[in-house]
């Protein structure tokens, strides 16, 4: 779709925003990361734009136009999204398939079964959309009953390695608390708890690739799962690049240091994620070159 498209569609997309009354809280089709949490004022009311008939005519016209303009703007997002799905999935078919989570950290699962409660606590208050609902439900209880299985099913937990699986992750959650309570949009307590799980979901893989190195010999599902995490990263990376230079504002990021509505804290956090994966794809695609089994280095 040529960029000039992608424009129109766009200033479309933000007369039907701005023409629309009484908008719940989120954008249209908000991310699973929380870009859709920002108010916006009734601009019926502030500005007295026109009569119900032309109001009702304005939605109409934009209506087509937004989704197409939702569905460009989105495609990496939503890519993201689909990898980050297929991780897990991938993860649930090892563990349901061999009876096995060797080679899985608990730790990390629990970690990111945190980062989800703590992100999705608006999911019973404020709709954006079925998808977006789903996704977050999905998510929620697939990290619970990966957990559970690790914690409580009779012979997926006696496959745990609990003497390789040693990273101290309460230090993460410690330090992840600590920033979002200096770094967050408003001090409440769901934006709080907003903060706590960007800076958190940055570094929970961080247990699992250290057991994965200690291990070192690492099957193909587990490495597998490990590869779509981080594809999911690499693409969310690449849908904040997008939106900063399509959107003219970009709302729902912790208010550090701004550029373009786009706040410096949030893009820290996912290039650290991102980064913590760059060792592991190298060796991934060393094995994937070589037609080898994936080896981590000591």
């Amino acid at each position: 779709m040529a960029m000039a498209d992608q424009t129109l569609m766009g200033r479309a997309f933000q007369k039907l925003l701005e023409a629309q009354p009484d908008l719940a809280p989120g954008e249209a089709g908000g991310g699973l990361e929380g870009e859709g949490r920002e108010r916006r004022s009734n601009k019926w009311k502030q500005e007295g734009v026109g009569d119900a008939k032309h109001q009702r005519h304005v939605i109409r016209c934009a209506a087509g136009a937004a989704t197409a303009a939702a569905v460009a703007m989105n495609a990496f997002r939503f890519l993201g999204d689909m990898t980050h799905l297929f991780s897990v999935l991938v993860l649930l078919l090892k563990i349901y398939a061999t009876k096995s989570c060797s080679g899985v950290s608990r730790k990390t699962q629990e970690l990111y079964m945190l980062v989800f409660v703590a992100r999705y606590l608006d999911l019973f208050t404020d709709y954006i959309s079925l998808y977006n609902s789903v996704m977050k439900v999905v998510f929620i209880t697939s990290s619970a009953a990966i957990v559970w299985c690790m914690r409580r099913h009779p012979q997926v937990r006696r496959t745990y390695d609990k003497e390789q699986d040693t990273f101290r992750h309460v230090v993460l959650v410690a330090a992840a608390f600590l920033l979002a309570l200096i770094f967050n949009e408003r001090f409440t307590f769901r934006e709080i708890c907003w903060a706590f799980s960007i800076y958190l979901e940055a570094v929970a893989i961080l247990p699992q690739l250290v057991l994965l190195q200690r291990s070192r010999n690492v099957d193909n599902l587990t490495g597998q799962y490990v590869f779509f995490l981080g594809a999911y990263r690499a693409f969310y990376i690449l849908n904040w690049i997008y939106r900063y230079f399509t959107e003219g504002h970009h709302s729902r990021w912790i208010q550090l240091l701004s550029t373009n509505g786009l706040s410096l804290s949030a893009w820290l956090a996912g290039l650290v994620q991102t980064a913590l994966y760059a060792d592991f794809f190298y060796y991934y695609f060393l094995s994937w070159k070589n037609n080898v089994k994936l080896e981590l280095p000591a």
